[in-house]
């Protein structure tokens, strides 16, 4: 048995490869961003040649720096951004149009025409998920109404859609030479077109959308002992098992070894996502929450997770980097945040692409409050680092009520926790316990341990969460008094968000 396993990273701003030895240690990395296209106020696009592109760079790279073969590595693993829409030629390999990114709100009208029309309750039972831009189907929609030949390349067969697992699935196993077009049931279940029960397309759902079923990828198993394919023999990374993949988040709930009902992590990232393993137990939300699938091991019966979606919180901080200017990198912001005691009673609200859970509201805008001449960048900076702790409480109040699970301690991983006065002002907002793993970046080693269970690299999940060590724990510091003051001024901002722009 070869002593690695790798994973590819795909993310919303950038792409990474990551190789792990069997204790779950990273062994080499290697990671390229990619540019995110904004061709009109909402609109976020990525180019999916460039992703391919830079996929396979950070693939050879990671290995060559290493030292390693492909015949070194056990298997590989793919964890990528969801929703994230690629619609494709399966003869010539060309995208018709740019992949249409989660963050992405130019699908307003079509969520907001679906609820109208009496169906968004139908899609809430069947996917788990409201009518909302988020999600895959209604970009797809997008794509076949208004880009010419999509549609009916499509109803031909010719055009192919994925999320961007599908697209790297497709092109590693040989593209227009034989690539492979499938997904795992936690990308599937992201498109408000899968249904939950079945772990099937839903016919139904499709002609919400009016998306003709050929197009779509075959759903199958997490970590999938019966292989999605090798990668082609003609490239310098040939031979590859291909046996793991996730959407991020849910790799980051296996690389968080949170595979007993009633665990939870909450990853900071571009955006934050909290989620709740509810076992084989399908738990419907009353508080806008989404039920979706957490992963499925083989044959096993799928696991099933609630999850808060929340779009801005990292790219909150990036938004102070690029488009103000208050600091110069994204590590900036706790120094800068710490030259004050508070927030000097300011709150930002990053609605910039709506609201997501538990609001789902599509009207919200950005918007920052409380303003005064006493106010400097410096409050700003505390105030946008608190807009990801609150967003996160507000989650996990939805989460308690749905679930009736307490929290008793919040694991986090993602970019965000290497900022330890964020993840202080996370445990004084929550009132609980904040730990940290030696791991931070467990998207990638989830999809790593995945991909190696199904091969037998590792033979249950015991072994994995016997590799899981804590690097860190921030406790409450603040009063109750504080922390109900603070969350109190918090529910008045988010108020201010909204009614901002009209959806129809």
């Amino acid at each position: 048995m070869p002593e690695f396993v790798g994973a590819i990273d795909q993310g919303t701003t950038s792409t990474r490869f990551m190789i792990f030895d069997h204790a779950g240690a990273e062994v080499s990395k290697h990671q390229l961003e990619h540019e995110q296209i904004m061709p009109r106020p909402g609109w976020v696009e990525h180019n999916p040649v460039e992703i391919w592109e830079r996929s396979t760079s950070v693939l050879q790279t990671a290995i060559n720096s290493a030292k390693l073969q492909p015949s070194d590595l056990a298997a590989l693993g793919i964890t990528n951004q969801r929703e994230t829409t690629v619609v494709w030629n399966k003869k010539t390999g060309r995208p018709y149009y740019n992949a249409i990114v989660w963050q992405d709100t130019r699908t307003d009208k079509i969520a907001t025409a679906l609820e109208r029309e009496g169906k968004g309750d139908v899609i809430r039972e069947k996917a788990g998920l409201p009518p909302a831009t988020y999600f895959s189907g209604g970009k797809i929609a997008w794509i076949l109404d208004n880009v010419p030949a999509a549609r009916t390349d499509a109803e031909n067969g010719d055009a192919l859609f994925g999320n961007t697992d599908s697209w790297l699935l497709w092109n590693l196993t040989g593209g227009v030479d034989g690539g492979i077009h499938v997904t795992d049931v936690t990308n599937a279940s992201r498109t408000m077109l899968m249904n939950l029960e079945t772990l099937d397309w839903d016919d139904e759902l499709l002609g919400f959308f009016n998306i003709p079923r050929g197009m779509l990828p075959q759903i199958r198993p997490s970590s999938d002992p019966t292989l999605y394919g090798r990668t082609c023999s003609k490239t310098p990374y040939g031979g590859i098992a291909l046996s793991g993949a996730l959407g991020d988040q849910q790799a980051a709930m296996f690389g968080q070894v949170c595979f007993a009902p009633g665990e939870a992590k909450n990853t900071y990232g571009t955006g934050n996502f909290l989620l709740l393993n509810t076992g084989t137990d399908l738990v419907r939300s009353k508080n806008g929450l989404l039920t979706t699938v957490c992963y499925q091991f083989g044959t096993n019966a799928a696991v099933y997770a609630l999850e808060g979606s929340i779009a801005v919180t990292g790219s909150a901080v990036q938004w102070l980097r690029d488009q103000l200017g208050i600091i110069a990198g994204a590590s900036e912001v706790e120094t800068l945040a710490r030259e004050v005691e508070d927030n000097g009673g300011i709150y930002f609200v990053p609605a910039f692409s709506g609201l997501f859970a538990p609001y789902w509201r599509s009207d919200a805008r950005g918007a920052i409050v409380g303003l005064s001449r006493y106010n400097t960048n410096a409050h700003l900076a505390r105030a946008t680092l608190e807009s990801i702790c609150y967003q996160s409480r507000d989650v996990a109040e939805a989460m308690e009520a749905d679930s009736g699970v307490h929290l008793e301690v919040l694991k986090v991983d993602g970019g965000v926790t290497a900022n330890n006065l964020c993840m202080q002002l996370q445990a004084d907002i929550l009132g609980v316990p904040v730990s940290r793993p030696v791991v931070a970046e467990t998207t990638a080693l989830g999809a790593a341990y995945a991909a190696g269970l199904a091969v037998g690299f590792w033979q249950d999940t015991d072994e994995l969460r016997a590799n899981w060590n804590e690097s860190r724990r921030w406790t409450p510091e603040w009063s109750e008094a504080e922390r109900t003051d603070g969350y109190a001024g918090w529910k008045k901002a988010v108020q201010r968000s909204l009614d901002w722009v009209d959806v129809g």
